[in-house]
């Protein structure tokens, strides 16, 4: 620390103890904080203003004098980590508050200064839950498995019903004439009753004959 900032520092808290008690409307001492505030690199232009910020509740700010310094005094909050803001920027440095201290805090802020991290917050409640999706579209069709193993024979089927009777076939062939029978003895006088005899049973033999012949015709038919 420089012998500048030790006076500077002196004097402010000289400034605070010789205020008189009316004009300290808290029962609580500040955190005081001096020091400088650089933007991007360069001094902080005067008139930029400086706040102390105790979970989420300001507490107390001050303006950048035309040398580029700050002295803020911070009340008591809710908490002790305090984060300092640079007009709309956070600055990387953060401090924790303590009754009646007194710091010198260079703050540093910009687009490209890294702030220190905050406390994490509570964890807030589950949303409702969403709509279902559409669904999705069909994938491609797998190749065809190997062919299973043959199944049982099943059992014969019933005999189907008799077909119809077919058409009668042709008529046969007429069978060969029968071996001619023996000539009989001549009768004494042309033939006599032997002879006459032997014709009748001729004709009777003959008439069999053609009997049997229309008989196998008609059992043929």
């Amino acid at each position: 620390m420089t012998k500048a900032k030790i006076l500077a520092l002196l004097a402010v808290m000289a400034m605070v103890l010789i205020v008189p008690a009316v004009a300290f409307a808290q029962a609580v001492p500040p955190h005081i904080f001096i020091g400088s505030v650089t933007v991007n690199g360069l001094s902080a232009p005067s008139g930029t203003v400086v706040s102390a910020v105790i979970d989420g509740v300001e507490q107390g700010n001050a303006t950048v004098s035309s040398s580029g310094s700050y002295t803020l005094q911070v009340s008591q909050g809710s908490g002790t980590d305090i984060i300092f803001m640079v007009d709309t920027l956070t600055a990387s440095e953060t401090a924790t508050w303590q009754q009646g201290g007194a710091d010198v805090l260079n703050l540093t802020a910009g687009a490209g200064v890294v702030s220190s991290e905050g406390t994490a917050g509570a964890k807030g409640a589950s949303g409702s839950k969403g709509s279902k999706g559409d669904t999705g579209a069909a994938g491609e069709r797998g190749p065809a498995g190997p062919a299973g193993p043959a199944g049982a024979a099943g059992s014969d089927g019933k005999a189907g019903s008799a077909g119809a009777a077919g058409a009668a076939g042709a008529d046969g062939k007429a069978g060969a004439d029968g071996a001619v029978g023996p000539a009989g003895a001549a009768g004494a006088s042309g033939g006599g009753p032997v002879g006459l005899i032997a014709l009748i049973l001729s004709i009777v033999a003959i008439l069999g004959v053609i009997g049997v012949y229309f008989a196998s015709k008609q059992s043929a038919a």
